[in-house]
């Protein structure tokens, strides 16, 4: 099992020492670099910056937001990443939800499904420099009936084959995920659900395509908090603002891909309990419903040994880039998370 790290939204108050995060980073051998984006800060720009100061680590996007971009826009993007960084790009898309997808881009948020196959299939084209020509429910190119004709990509990205991730949380877009990807993107992911809520649809998906899971990446997303065991459930308070934010307050009150994970891990009442509150303007009662317990599942709290036995158990269920998110107030707390993780996958034989 690999390592990777996520830098989350450029932005959020810790900018000064993402860059330093990253090249630790890669100082200490992980995977993949990952950045994400909203409607804030772009990926790819982020990305960039991170290429151009490390070395070895791979740079992703976790995600590049399907409705903000053209489908060729997104080719053109990736082979230029991939060229810039000597083969060291991933991709990462998805829907994003309804209220950025139709808020901010003006895409009604419809179809998620066959827009992203769709959407796959004419980047995947597109770099492979052929001429390209499509003709879908979403896309048509090049437009009937004007003076576009086919184009084919002028860039050489460094390598035939630039890995396509797809965030996927519910089941049918996790079983097309498998279908069609080369790897999954998993948030909120617990080592006691993630086969019941996510690799049995992978799977499905591989085997719909005539493939195994072999050479799939199953990457799922954690906070890590470095700690005493003792201390594990004041590490957890740490979190409890971000999972009430996806759990309670991430898209409506019908269309919360988060939440409804949340209901699928057991957890029916308390994440109703959770989305009441954060949708009333109550944040901090949202905050307080969260069980301890969800947040413990879907982090890695305490010691390095007790993350190094989490660690253990993730790579168990199939889990091959454990992606993590090092907590701390300081750059040296960050740091500290994040060497802390290099370590509990040494000690746990993983590495």
């Amino acid at each position: 099992m690999q390592l990777g790290i996520n830098l989350g939204y450029w932005g959020a108050g810790m900018d000064a020492d993402n860059l330093a995060v990253a090249k630790e980073a890669d100082r200490l051998g992980y995977a993949v670099c990952w950045a994400a984006e909203a409607y804030g800060s772009d990926a790819a720009t982020v990305l960039s910056w991170v290429a151009a100061k490390t070395e070895r680590i791979d740079v992703g996007s976790a995600i590049f937001q399907i409705p903000a971009r053209q489908p060729a826009m997104t080719a053109m993007t990736a082979a230029t990443l991939d060229s810039l960084s000597g083969g060291r790009f991933r991709l990462g898309l998805g829907v994003s939800g309804p209220q950025v997808s139709e808020g901010w881009y003006g895409v009604k948020f419809d179809k998620p499904l066959a827009r992203t196959r769709e959407y796959v299939e004419i980047v995947r084209k597109a770099m492979t420099r052929e001429r390209l020509s499509y003709e879908g429910e979403h896309w048509t190119l090049p437009l009937p009936g004007g003076p576009g004709k086919p184009l084919k990509l002028t860039v050489h990205p460094e390598r035939e084959h630039i890995p396509l991730y797809i965030a996927a949380i519910g089941p049918k877009n996790l079983e097309q995920t498998g279908e069609i990807a080369d790897g999954a993107l998993l948030i909120f992911p617990s080592a006691d659900h993630i086969e019941d809520t996510a690799i049995t649809y992978l799977r499905a998906g591989r085997e719909k395509s005539g493939q195994t899971m072999d050479g799939f990446d199953v990457c799922p997303t954690l906070p890590l908090a470095l700690g005493e065991d003792k201390d594990v459930p004041a590490l957890a308070d740490m979190f409890r603002p971000y999972t009430a934010l996806y759990v309670g307050g991430m898209g409506s009150r019908k269309q919360n891909f988060y939440n409804q994970l949340a209901q699928r891990m057991g957890y029916e009442k308390e994440a109703a309990e959770i989305q009441d509150k954060y949708l009333a303007g109550d944040k901090n009662g949202a905050a307080a419903a969260i069980p301890q317990q969800l947040i413990d599942q879907t982090s890695l709290l305490g010691s390095v040994d007790r993350i190094a036995d989490r660690m253990k158990a993730y790579a168990a269920v199939g889990v091959t880039t454990l992606t993590v998110t090092p907590a701390g107030f300081t750059l040296d707390e960050r740091v500290a998370a994040l060497r802390a993780g290099s370590d509990a996958l040494e000690r746990a034989g993983l590495a």
